[in-house]
């Protein structure tokens, strides 16, 4: 796996549990930290969004092998 696939799984997984906590406790972690700051927010979501894009070419990696 390269570098650039690796640091967008980290942060797939990161936006993963801050889902998880959404779904449990109706807690969000990213409000909680940047809370008041909106485009901080909005730019962490949108990069946690691209990377599980880069990331569905690990549903295909099989193929390549």
């Amino acid at each position: 796996m390269e570098t650039i696939q690796k640091i967008a799984l980290v942060f797939t997984i990161i936006g993963a549990i801050v889902w998880l906590l959404i779904g449990l406790f109706n807690f969000n972690l990213v409000d909680t930290i940047f809370g008041g700051m909106d485009i901080i927010e909005r730019i962490i979501y949108i990069v946690v969004g691209i990377c599980g894009l880069i990331n569905i070419g690990l549903l295909f990696q099989h193929f390549e092998n």
